[in-house]
Parts: structure tokens; sequence; C-alpha cells
């Protein structure tokens, strides 16, 4: 089954086009790369989808339901949740108050204190922050925010998740720690649609990946079938990459 397609979408800010007539299709229960050079429209139609970012021109669907003209709030409800690239957090608040945002406002229309408090508790122990779940945010590191910010997510309660670069400015182990648990996460059922710059994570998790250039589509496929594109080497992974990547999987 299609969770999220898109027909023609398209974003325009004045004369820029920043995403250019790209169709797409996401089956649920898959984990969906989006990858591309910096400006090449990746977080805009994520923004799109979300609801941030209004449509210019084309469609976007999550099941029978049509997200053009629907607010944030309102795909949220349908299911849909979402990371930003630059880590939100309610600076504020301690770490089990910032997840507790995401259960209270998230995909169920209501709840009280008591079940949104035992949701937060939960989703932190997934994510491996339990035990700071009542520290300031100044007091946890960038990585721990990563989490902190995925666990306000998964705790809005989503069938689609949309990641936007978790795994930025995280060390090697940190890194394949993230991706574990993104991989844990799909299999509880969850869709997963990630922008990432870091190839050893979205080729080592991804079912496919569509590659974004200069606002347009230039490829779709699988992690092997991307890296073996020429127009993909060529614009955006490089020979070197692909050189690496031959060797990793003793294709060379």
């Amino acid at each position: 089954m299609v969770i999220l397609k898109g027909y023609r979408v398209t974003k325009s800010f004045g004369g820029l086009i920043a995403v250019n007539e790209v169709d797409f299709e996401i089956q649920e229960g898959e984990i969906f790369g989006l990858i591309g050079p910096n400006g090449s429209g990746k977080t805009t139609l994520l923004n799109m989808i979300s609801g941030i970012f209004p449509v210019t021109h084309g469609e976007i669907f999550s099941l029978d339901h049509r997200l053009n003209d629907l607010k944030p709030h309102q795909i949220t409800r349908l299911g849909i949740g979402r990371t930003f690239q630059i880590v939100r957090t309610f600076e504020g608040m301690t770490v089990k108050e910032n997840v507790l945002v995401g259960s209270l406002f998230g995909m169920k229309k209501w709840k009280d204190i008591g079940t949104g408090m035992k949701e937060a508790e939960e989703v932190l122990d997934f994510v491996r922050l339990g035990a700071k779940k009542d520290c300031k945010i100044s007091e946890i590191t960038i990585a721990d925010r990563k989490r902190l910010e995925l666990a306000r997510a998964l705790a809005m309660g989503p069938k689609l998740l949309l990641l936007d670069e978790v795994m930025a400015g995280l060390n090697p182990r940190e890194v394949e720690d993230l991706m574990e648990m993104i991989l844990e996460i799909n299999r509880k059922g969850i869709t997963i649609l990630v922008i990432e710059h870091v190839m050893k994570a979205v080729m080592g998790i991804s079912k496919r990946i569509m590659v974004l250039h200069h606002g347009r589509r230039i490829a779709l496929g699988s992690p092997k079938e991307i890296a073996e594109n020429e127009e993909v080497i060529k614009s955006y992974l490089g020979k070197r990459f692909v050189q690496r990547e031959a060797e990793r999987r003793g294709t060379l």
C-alpha cells in the first residue's frame, strides 16, 4: 500500500524553483532515503509534506488524504511526524517535558497528562534517554538532543516519520547506534522518509532512495542502483565514494 505520494510537486519562491515537478511514491513499511547536494530541494520537499510550506503546483497525498491545503497540526493528526535539521527544543523545559509536548499534541486528539507522561517516559527509555528525563536541555549533549528530537516525533504516534539529517554532527559510533534505532523503529511498523548526507547510513538502512538535483528528481532505485547511476555519481556521490562502496560490498 502506498502511504505517501506526490504528483509533479513544485515549490517556487518568486523566480526560484526549489522543487520542480517531483513525482514519488512511498510504500507502507519501507525506509525511503532522500539524498542530493545542498540546495537540491530535500528539506523544502519535507516542509511541503508536513504543511510548513504551501505547495505551488502539484499534489501530495497520504493514503486518501490530500495534504496540499492542510495545516501542520492537521497533517500531524493524520499520523505524519517529523524531526528538523536544526534541533528545535523547548529550552526552558526538561527532557521529559519536551517529549510530553509530542505526546499531547500528536495523532490522538485527546489524552490526559498522566497518560502523556507515561508515554513520554516509554519513548525516552526506547531512545536511551530515560536516565536524563529530568535534565534541562542545557545539560545534555548534541547527540542527546538528536535523540530527543527523535523521541518527541515518536511520541506523536506517527504512521509515517520524516527524518531530516538526524545524524548530522554525530561521530561514527553515534551514527551506528542511530542507524540501529531507526531500523528498530521501522520494525515496529513505522514507515520512514529520511534525508541524510551520511552515505553509510542512508545506503545501509534504505530500501529505496530518491535523488534530487537542482530541485528535480534525477534517480530513484535501490542503494545499489543509486551507487551505480552515472548521473548521481557525477552530480553528487563522486567516484571515490562509489569505489569505497564497491570495496565494502566486495564487488571490485
